[in-house]
Protein backbone atom coordinates (compact mmCIF):
# COMPACT_ATOMS: atom_id res chain seq x y z
CA UNK A 1 0.00 0.00 0.00
CA UNK A 2 1.23 3.66 -0.80
CA UNK A 3 1.25 6.41 1.37
CA UNK A 4 2.34 9.04 -1.12
CA UNK A 5 -1.48 9.98 -1.91
CA UNK A 6 -1.10 14.04 -2.96
CA UNK A 7 -3.23 16.16 -1.66
CA UNK A 8 -5.90 18.12 -3.76
CA UNK A 9 -4.55 21.21 -5.70
CA UNK A 10 -6.70 23.86 -7.41
CA UNK A 11 -5.74 25.36 -10.65
CA UNK A 12 -6.11 28.57 -12.55
CA UNK A 13 -8.55 29.24 -15.22
CA UNK A 14 -7.29 32.37 -16.97
CA UNK A 15 -7.16 35.00 -14.42
CA UNK A 16 -9.21 32.93 -11.79
CA UNK A 17 -8.01 30.46 -9.42
CA UNK A 18 -10.34 27.20 -9.07
CA UNK A 19 -10.38 25.60 -5.53
CA UNK A 20 -12.69 22.84 -4.23
CA UNK A 21 -13.63 21.79 -1.23
CA UNK A 22 -16.53 19.29 0.64
CA UNK A 23 -18.06 20.83 3.75
CA UNK A 24 -18.44 17.88 6.41
CA UNK A 25 -19.43 17.39 9.80
CA UNK A 26 -17.01 19.66 11.67
CA UNK A 27 -17.33 22.27 9.38
CA UNK A 28 -21.39 22.86 10.58
CA UNK A 29 -23.19 24.34 13.47
CA UNK A 30 -25.22 21.42 15.11
CA UNK A 31 -28.39 22.45 12.70
CA UNK A 32 -25.78 21.00 9.83
CA UNK A 33 -25.30 24.84 8.22
CA UNK A 34 -22.08 25.97 7.52
CA UNK A 35 -20.46 27.75 10.82
CA UNK A 36 -19.70 31.15 9.46
CA UNK A 37 -15.88 30.68 10.60
CA UNK A 38 -16.04 27.56 8.36
CA UNK A 39 -16.03 30.28 5.17
CA UNK A 40 -13.15 31.94 6.33
CA UNK A 41 -11.28 28.40 7.05
CA UNK A 42 -12.19 27.73 3.14
CA UNK A 43 -11.19 31.27 2.10
CA UNK A 44 -8.10 30.47 3.30
CA UNK A 45 -7.16 27.16 1.91
CA UNK A 46 -7.95 28.35 -1.47
CA UNK A 47 -5.69 31.60 -1.06
CA UNK A 48 -2.75 29.46 -0.01
CA UNK A 49 -3.01 27.15 -3.03
CA UNK A 50 -3.78 29.86 -5.16
CA UNK A 51 0.10 31.20 -4.23
CA UNK A 52 1.21 27.97 -4.31
CA UNK A 53 0.10 27.13 -7.89
CA UNK A 54 2.21 30.28 -8.91
CA UNK A 55 5.16 29.51 -7.20
CA UNK A 56 4.79 31.90 -4.64
CA UNK A 57 6.65 29.87 -1.60
CA UNK A 58 5.26 31.82 2.07
CA UNK A 59 7.37 29.06 4.32
CA UNK A 60 10.84 29.67 2.84
CA UNK A 61 10.12 33.52 2.92
CA UNK A 62 9.16 33.03 6.71
CA UNK A 63 11.79 30.92 7.55
CA UNK A 64 14.62 33.28 6.11
CA UNK A 65 13.17 35.97 7.81
CA UNK A 66 12.03 38.12 4.60
CA UNK A 67 8.18 38.09 6.30
CA UNK A 68 4.83 36.71 5.12
CA UNK A 69 1.58 37.76 4.39
CA UNK A 70 -1.06 38.87 7.20
CA UNK A 71 -4.61 39.59 6.36
CA UNK A 72 -5.73 43.23 7.58
CA UNK A 73 -8.86 43.52 6.20
CA UNK A 74 -11.30 40.91 5.70
CA UNK A 75 -14.90 41.85 4.58
CA UNK A 76 -17.08 38.52 3.85
CA UNK A 77 -20.90 38.92 2.57
CA UNK A 78 -23.10 35.58 3.55
CA UNK A 79 -25.25 35.26 0.79
CA UNK A 80 -27.21 31.95 1.30
CA UNK A 81 -25.69 28.76 3.78
CA UNK A 82 -23.55 25.94 2.97
CA UNK A 83 -24.48 22.71 4.36
CA UNK A 84 -23.55 19.03 5.23
CA UNK A 85 -21.47 17.58 2.33
CA UNK A 86 -21.96 20.06 -0.13
CA UNK A 87 -19.54 20.33 -2.99
CA UNK A 88 -18.15 24.43 -3.18
CA UNK A 89 -16.31 25.86 -5.55
CA UNK A 90 -14.23 28.77 -4.36
CA UNK A 91 -13.02 31.30 -7.20
CA UNK A 92 -9.70 33.47 -6.48
CA UNK A 93 -8.83 36.51 -8.04
CA UNK A 94 -5.60 39.01 -6.65
CA UNK A 95 -7.39 42.05 -8.82
CA UNK A 96 -4.88 44.85 -7.65
CA UNK A 97 -1.15 44.83 -5.95
CA UNK A 98 0.60 47.41 -4.59
CA UNK A 99 4.27 47.58 -3.12
CA UNK A 100 3.09 45.76 -0.08
CA UNK A 101 -0.11 44.61 -0.75
CA UNK A 102 -2.28 42.63 -2.40
CA UNK A 103 -5.88 42.42 -2.67
CA UNK A 104 -8.27 39.39 -3.44
CA UNK A 105 -11.62 38.59 -4.23
CA UNK A 106 -13.07 35.80 -3.16
CA UNK A 107 -16.60 34.01 -4.12
CA UNK A 108 -17.79 30.33 -3.36
CA UNK A 109 -20.32 28.94 -5.35
CA UNK A 110 -22.65 25.77 -4.71
CA UNK A 111 -22.93 24.69 -8.49
CA UNK A 112 -23.59 27.64 -10.08
CA UNK A 113 -25.33 29.29 -6.74
CA UNK A 114 -23.33 32.44 -5.77
CA UNK A 115 -23.26 32.05 -1.52
CA UNK A 116 -20.33 33.97 -0.48
CA UNK A 117 -18.80 36.99 -1.70
CA UNK A 118 -15.49 38.03 -0.09
CA UNK A 119 -12.86 40.27 -0.63
CA UNK A 120 -9.57 40.43 1.49
CA UNK A 121 -6.38 42.59 1.70
CA UNK A 122 -2.76 40.99 2.52
CA UNK A 123 0.26 42.95 3.36
CA UNK A 124 3.50 41.67 3.19
CA UNK A 125 4.48 41.75 6.86
CA UNK A 126 8.38 41.76 7.98
CA UNK A 127 8.93 39.63 11.31
CA UNK A 128 9.33 43.17 13.18
CA UNK A 129 5.82 43.76 12.65
CA UNK A 130 6.21 46.26 10.31
CA UNK A 131 4.85 45.93 6.20
CA UNK A 132 7.65 45.96 3.74
CA UNK A 133 7.77 45.79 -0.19
CA UNK A 134 6.85 42.34 -1.33
CA UNK A 135 9.35 40.34 -3.10
CA UNK A 136 9.62 41.41 -6.89
CA UNK A 137 9.08 37.85 -7.60
CA UNK A 138 6.04 37.70 -6.21
CA UNK A 139 4.46 41.26 -7.53
CA UNK A 140 6.04 39.61 -11.15
CA UNK A 141 4.10 36.14 -10.13
CA UNK A 142 1.03 38.20 -9.34
CA UNK A 143 1.42 40.06 -12.95
CA UNK A 144 1.26 37.30 -14.90
CA UNK A 145 -2.66 36.54 -13.69
CA UNK A 146 -4.14 40.68 -13.82
CA UNK A 147 -6.15 41.55 -16.18
CA UNK A 148 -6.59 45.01 -18.11
CA UNK A 149 -9.23 46.00 -15.72
CA UNK A 150 -7.03 45.19 -12.68
CA UNK A 151 -4.03 47.63 -11.30
CA UNK A 152 -0.58 47.05 -9.97
CA UNK A 153 1.30 50.31 -8.00
CA UNK A 154 5.32 49.19 -7.10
Amino acid sequence: MKHDIKPFEGHYDGAHHMFAVRVYYEDTDFSGIVYHGSYVRFLERARSDMLARIDIDQRSAFESGDGAYAITKLNVNYKQAAKFDDALTIISHAHKVTGARVYIAQNIYRGEEHIIAAEIEAAFIHPSGRPVRQPKAWVDAFKSKLTDQDYIHN
